[in-house]
């Protein structure tokens, strides 16, 4: 696949490339999803099955997005970590959680997926959205979210799938391939960063096999439901 860097390379090449689109990253999420990535994480938020006065964990947290959404799900009494290693994302998402007035109920640290800096069953549920394609090995950060989570507790995953509808599944990734590139020339002056963007995409497991990556880490009744077509895919399963 072009454009994609090998897993001794990644960590700094994604910490770059994310510190470099940070200002911009959420105008630009907007523009390529027309608006819907909201919705996709009000859903994703919902299927980690939490509520008021819940502790969660939110990893490769980025600009604070889902960290939020998590942060109104648990109300006064809960609290939400987003954690980060893109030091740029974690200054925008400073500043949003700043503005949103929810500061109280949710922490921002910089630390490494593949390695949480937090004790066994620390959390009612964990969730990650588009972070696990960025990672270099995804089965160790699904067990790293599996460890930390309480027994009962959802790990979920909210990230780019595989559209299976004839028709469809080529236009979008002709869209991908061509017109998200050149959002990112025009709006963020980084065509490259989009092109690893469907690159990865292309790249990343289909969500049935990371439905069952969920459950070779250890997690029960991991399934997967596609949003928009199979565009994007909430992949999920509950710590025994």
């Amino acid at each position: 696949m072009n454009d994609l860097p090998n897993n001794e390379n990644k960590e700094g090449y994604i910490r770059d490339l994310f510190n470099n689109i940070a200002t911009r990253y959420d105008l630009l999420n907007s523009l390529m999803t027309l608006g819907m990535d909201n919705r996709w994480r009000r859903f994703a938020v919902s299927r980690a099955q939490i509520g008021p006065g819940s502790k969660v964990l939110d990893i490769c947290c980025g600009t604070g997005k889902i960290t939020l959404e998590l942060a109104r799900t648990v109300g006064e009494k809960g609290h939400v970590t987003g954690l980060d290693f893109s030091e740029k994302m974690l200054d925008v998402a400073q500043q949003t959680v700043a503005l949103s007035g929810l500061g109280n109920r949710i922490t921002l640290i910089q630390g490494n997926a593949m390695n949480l800096p937090f004790a066994d069953n620390s959390f009612d549920a964990a969730t990650v959205g588009w972070g696990l394609r960025n990672v270099p090995d995804i089965f160790r950060v699904v067990e790293e979210m599996e460890r930390v989570v309480k027994p009962g507790g959802m790990v979920v995953s909210l990230d780019m799938a595989k559209p299976e509808i004839p028709v469809f599944k080529q236009i979008y990734w002709l869209y991908f391939e061509k017109a998200v590139p050149f959002m990112g020339k025009i709006w963020a002056k980084k065509e490259s960063a989009y092109n690893y963007l469907h690159n990865s995409a292309k790249a990343f497991l289909h969500q049935k096999e990371l439905a069952a990556l969920f459950q070779k880490a250890g997690l029960t009744d991991a399934c997967y439901h596609n949003l928009c077509g199979g565009v994007v895919a909430v992949v999920e399963g509950r710590k025994p």
